[in-house]
């Protein structure tokens, strides 16, 4: 049963059902679920490009002593 909805009507609904999801007692409900699936339906989320995978890096090997580095006395 699909829904016609006008822009003005979809405006109307956004705030209304944000604001009964936000306020409910019991945000893991069956019904609050409901509410968000249809959210989301009228005024879907924008899509985010995923960040990039973090890289590791071996940290840099350090001097012996006695090899000459600068500052020995």
């Amino acid at each position: 049963m699909p829904l016609d909805l006008t822009d003005e009507e979809t405006a109307a609904l956004a705030p209304l059902l944000s604001e009964t999801i936000d306020g409910d007692r019991y945000p893991l409900s069956r019904r609050v679920q409901t509410l968000k699936a249809v959210l989301a339906k009228i005024h879907p989320e924008p899509v985010r490009k995923p960040r990039p995978p973090l890289q590791y890096h071996k940290p840099l090997e350090r001097r012996q002593q006695g090899d000459g580095a600068a500052g020995e006395i």
